[in-house]
């Protein structure tokens, strides 16, 4: 039996989307991104205008994708009218950075539910000249690609790193005895140190009121280390801390999102922001305090006692997500390959601009 895909609005039928949405997402195997912990918040704060794709397998919904229109100008001509996969399309709403991004879909059937989605639009709307696709898997993207006869054009691209608890756990192996000779020393350096101070723990808030409050503690120290213009750290964006305010609020209490603060005595060293999804871990952001002595490595013990923790309380994978941050390197595996991907129609203003962008790659390599 062949897929068919039925479009709809997104301002007629709200409570039908999460009604689909959970149905669905209980047959699939998404990641946080596309949960609907992450999916209905984002509807929630942005109220973002949707192209709703549904697609199904007869009378069985197995496949669901929410799309933004929006106009992009580049060049200082180049006008391109875009459909983005659950993102806005405004740059303020779109920095809370969706990584492994994608259709929701059930459980094998990935691959088929993106090719029907994409050939539906590419064969009845006319009104658009790129799909946008931010953090999907690169695997995922070729396929994509292939099936669709669109032009891909890669915006970015960044590895993935992990730490597979489960198989840790299974092992019965200390976590500081997979990681190198030189980190384990860094870590461990840094702990005697830092014991110096009083005692080092890991603590968490008691009530939402004290997550909230624990995320505004991070600011300071992320705006340090990320800078408070466009496109550097979130805090300096308010459509970013209004989301995650109100994921907080929405989820902090059922454990979708974690707060851990590394203290030493009274003296807090760091703060990690995780969220919780299906017992994996994501990494999301820390406030890391700032250290003179380069011997000091805060951030770096705080994820390694993280990992620990949360071996202990049985999680099964912590992810650290897209990124090649050297501490990223030192503590986990890469997993997997993210890229932001646009699929572009066959139009004379791309051509001109690929032809401007190979010119200028070959300048660069000269």
């Amino acid at each position: 039996m062949g897929l068919s895909v039925h479009c709809g609005t997104a301002g007629t039928e709200p409570g039908l989307i999460r009604e689909d949405w959970l149905s669905l997402e209980e047959r699939a195997q998404p990641s946080v991104f596309l949960s609907w912990q992450w999916i209905g918040t984002w509807l929630a704060v942005y109220k973002p205008m949707l192209i709703v794709l549904r697609v199904r397998e007869g009378e069985r919904l197995v496949g669901l994708g929410l799309f933004t229109e929006s106009s992009q100008r580049r060049h200082g001509l180049l006008v391109s009218q875009r459909l983005r996969l659950h993102q806005t399309g405004n740059a303020s709403e779109d920095q809370i950075w969706i990584e492994y991004n994608g259709f929701l879909a059930e459980k094998s059937m990935e691959a088929e539910v993106s090719k029907a989605a994409i050939d539906y639009l590419n064969q009845t709307r006319s009104d658009w000249d790129e799909i946008v696709l931010s953090g999907v898997d690169s695997v995922y993207a070729r396929e994509l690609t292939k099936a669709s006869a669109l032009v891909p054009h890669i915006i970015w691209e960044a590895p993935c790193f992990g730490v597979d608890l489960h198989s840790l756990r299974s092992s019965g192996v200390d976590f500081l005895d997979t990681v190198s000779g030189n980190t384990r020393h860094q870590v461990r350096r840094s702990l005697g140190r830092y014991e110096a101070l009083g005692p080092l723990v890991l603590e968490r808030p008691k009530t939402v009121e004290e997550a909230e409050a624990r995320f505004d503690s991070i600011a300071p120290l992320h705006l340090l280390r990320w800078g408070s213009g466009p496109g550097q750290s979130g805090f300096a964006n308010p459509d970013f801390v209004r989301f995650h305010k109100a994921y907080l609020r929405e989820h902090w209490e059922a454990g979708g999102a974690d707060l851990v603060s590394l203290k030493a005595g009274d003296q807090v060293l760091a703060t990690f922001y995780n969220l919780i999804f299906k017992n994996r871990v994501y990494f999301y952001l820390a406030g890391v305090k700032p250290e003179k002595d380069n011997k000091l490595k805060p951030g770096l013990l705080g994820h390694s006692l993280c990992i620990k923790d949360y071996m202990e309380r049985g999680a099964d994978f912590y992810d650290f997500m897209g990124g090649d941050d050297r501490y990223k390197l030192q503590l986990a595996e890469p997993h997997q390959q993210l890229v932001q991907l646009e699929l572009q129609r066959e139009r004379w203003r791309f051509r001109v601009e690929r032809a401007v962008r190979t010119i200028k790659n070959g300048w660069c390599r000269t």
